[in-house]
């Protein structure tokens, strides 16, 4: 078995690395735009380096691809849907729209192959630790192909119906999260600005009715003005965007959604657009009320 992954950014890299992993009995090639990137990652995985992605993609029996956004998916499209065999499965787990997601359906299945719309949730870390929670749209039997190799990076992998799909269940993952952080930076700086002991609240509501994995995963380093890993301001917003077309088209209202936005460029505008997105914390702190508490340090 062949697998072509195709951008190795943040996430690519890493789930190209489990497919790498010890014991792994198929050939694996990879390919990224980024001049040299390919290599890197073969001296420190093995593998093979293709020099465009129709090279990466001939006789691949599957194609991994991350993407930042819908233009560098139709750009990778345009490209790869010509090279691709027949029976090929294309996993793509960018997070982009469900409507292109669906016109990229439609032009892999006139060329003989299958699409899947797979975007995750679990961010880096959870790529790392090949422990993503995967939500997958698109043809039945190319999903149980799939499942054994999306599974290599993966905890979870849950087929949630035909092209497009997925998407539209990562843009629901996106809806509830971005209201859940932004509590979380309100409530912090609440507790903060209280004089209390922020971090034994945290410890107290972790077992109580207000827990979240944000809360879990990112209080600490909210607390910490930490923000120099993870999903990007710019990603999310991005991701928000998405959400919020999406969410027009079908007439649907979402006021904390598009507030959360709304504050996600406020975060860009203090120059955070590389800073993870739970920075949210970084604007309740500078622009919700007055200066920073005693004793707590902003990113500058």
């Amino acid at each position: 078995m062949r697998i072509a992954v195709l951008g190795l950014g943040r996430m690519g890299w890493h789930m190209a690395a489990h497919l790498a992993g010890e014991g792994a009995s198929h050939d694996l090639v990879v390919f990224d735009v980024v001049e040299g990137l390919g290599g890197r990652w073969a001296d420190e995985h093995g593998g093979e380096v293709a020099d465009s992605v129709a090279s990466a993609v001939a006789g691949a029996d599957f194609i991994v691809t991350s993407l930042p956004s819908d233009r560098e998916l139709q750009t990778v499209a345009d490209e790869l849907v010509p090279a691709i065999a027949d029976g090929t499965v294309w996993v793509d787990h960018s997070t982009t729209s469900a409507q292109l997601a669906r016109s990229v359906e439609t032009s892999v299945s006139a060329a003989g192959g299958y699409f899947l719309d797979a975007p995750v949730s679990g961010g880096v870390d959870g790529a790392r630790r090949g422990v993503l929670s995967v939500m997958v749209g698109g043809d039945d039997g190319a999903f149980v192909r799939a499942e054994p190799v999306v599974g290599s990076y993966a905890a979870r992998v849950r087929h949630m119906g035909g092209p497009g799909a997925g998407q539209l269940t990562k843009m629901t993952n996106q809806i509830c999260v971005v209201g859940l952080c932004q509590a979380l930076a309100e409530g912090l700086d609440f507790a903060s600005r209280a004089g209390l002991d922020v971090n034994n609240v945290v410890e107290v509501m972790l077992q109580g009715s207000s827990t979240s994995w944000q809360m879990e995963n990112r209080a600490g380093k909210m607390l910490e003005g930490d923000y120099d890993f993870g999903f990007s301001t710019t990603l999310m917003r991005k991701d928000i965007g998405l959400v919020l077309d999406e969410a027009s088209s079908m007439s649907v209202s979402l006021p904390v959604t598009a507030l959360v936005g709304q504050f996600l460029s406020d975060v860009d505008a203090m120059g955070g657009a590389g800073w993870d997105w739970c920075s949210l914390m970084e604007r309740q702190r500078r622009l919700a009320a007055g200066s920073p508490p005693a004793g707590e340090s902003a990113v500058s």
